[in-house]
């Protein structure tokens, strides 16, 4: 398939994967136009909960008719996921057409797989200066390719927690530093910060971007929401209260992303109508993020139990995944595969009554742990075992009624999952 084949190429261009570097995306963009420099950017930074806020926010905006462009990574099914403009995902011939486009550009010089689309993703906003551009930061954010603009519209400070460690030196690796990475580098606009797992997280947040002179604002000092009764939550800020119907994803830490997509959206003064933001919350489109899954092969295989997908792969997202799962009455099945750079014992300690426990191999990821060695790591819990595939381990389960599995540990694993599916 050609997508396959251009894919591989630009795969190609850099002998690493990651090369923590501003010189080479800005070199690009320079022969491209800088493109950059012509849209106008909601950048969002931050460990966990980035894409939830964009798929809000982005949700919202279509409510309003507002039309966007969205830049998200990793790529859950298909990597033409990664680039919406005019409110569509491109399909195959446009992102072939726009790849070999920028490519041509490039020359074959040196670019990392990550560096090439983003380069392709800012060419191809450019051609849209009126949209609104929802660009999620990758690997920290002060080297990252998405750290070019010279301005934007505001930047969305998300839970920060350790994760991607190994690109550190090991002194190094706190989350003061992580912040630092994450946050130093923010442009001089409106910085919004979600709610954060720590106050230690939320002060040093504060430390970092101290001497930065956007407007701030930071969750429960200038916005914030409270649980109601029959369905509904709160919301409020300094333009007012919010009465909120609960949106249609699951997750009590869903409702502190889209307050913090709701903050912006405010801030921004954009225009947006009450019953567009109510109505926008109900809307919201969100893939291996504590999915549940309720029809297709993989379903089927279990019948009337019910089934949740989940992305998470760090402690922050155990944390979260475990405090819905805690609200649930149920015996709790358990399927992981991992990536081998995680803390697989951090991860799975977050976990309370895992009624069964089973690893496997993620196929096609050659920098996944192997579902062996993922039960050694989990050795401290006493009903874990393995197998080499997902259906394996759905028919080795004991189900009863009412039993729930959740299928966790990587986002590689959710799309798996979901074409299986």
């Amino acid at each position: 398939m050609k997508l396959q084949k251009i894919v591989s190429h630009l795969q190609k261009l850099h002998p690493k994967e990651i090369d923590l570097s501003l010189n080479r995306i800005k070199i690009l963009c320079e022969k491209l136009g800088n493109p950059q420099d012509k849209i106008k950017a909601i950048s969002v930074v931050g460990t966990n909960g980035k894409q939830s806020t964009i798929n809000a926010i982005f949700s919202i905006l279509k409510e309003s008719k507002i039309k966007c462009n969205v830049y998200t990574s990793p790529h859950i099914q298909k990597i033409n996921e990664r680039f919406v403009f005019n409110n569509n995902m491109l399909n195959d011939d446009e992102l072939i057409d726009l790849f070999e486009e920028v490519e041509k550009k490039n020359n074959q010089n040196p670019l990392t797989f990550f560096e090439a689309l983003t380069a392709c993703y800012f060419y191809k906003a450019a051609q849209y200066p009126s949209n609104i551009n929802l660009i999620e930061a990758g690997l920290f954010h002060r080297f990252d390719a998405t750290n070019i603009l010279k301005d934007n519209l505001a930047s969305i400070v998300c839970s920060i927690s350790k994760d991607h460690l190994e690109w550190l030196p090991k002194d190094q690796q706190t989350i003061e530093k992580i912040v630092f990475e994450k946050t130093s580098s923010l442009l001089n606009s409106n910085i919004i910060v979600s709610k954060q797992n720590s106050i230690k997280t939320t002060e040093s947040i504060k430390k970092s971007i101290s001497q930065n002179l956007s407007n701030k604002l930071f969750f429960n000092e200038d916005y914030s929401y409270s649980n109601g009764e029959n369905g509904f939550f709160y919301y409020e800020d300094k333009f007012g209260g919010l009465k909120l119907p609960l949106p249609n994803i699951l997750g009590q830490f869903q409702l502190e992303n889209i307050s913090t997509a709701i903050a912006t959206i405010r801030q921004l003064n954009l225009k947006i109508k009450d019953d567009d933001i109510k109505k926008g919350i109900t809307k919201i489109e969100s893939i291996g993020r504590l999915q549940e899954i309720k029809h297709g092969k993989i379903k089927n295989l279990i019948k009337n139990n019910q089934l949740l997908l989940d992305g998470s792969h760090n402690e922050d997202g155990a944390r979260v995944l475990n405090e819905y799962l805690q609200t649930l009455d149920c015996n709790k099945h358990f399927i992981i595969g991992m990536m081998s750079n995680k803390d697989h014992e951090k991860y799975i300690s977050y976990f309370k009554d895992i009624s069964s426990l089973t690893t496997v191999d993620i196929p096609n990821q050659q920098n996944a742990i192997s579902g062996k060695k993922l039960k050694e790591k989990f050795g401290n819990v006493s009903n874990v075992k393995y197998e080499e595939n997902i259906e394996k381990a759905i028919k080795t389960l004991s189900l009863e009624e009412n039993d729930m599995l959740i299928i966790t540990g990587s986002l590689y694993l959710a799309g798996e999952i979901l074409n299986l599916n």
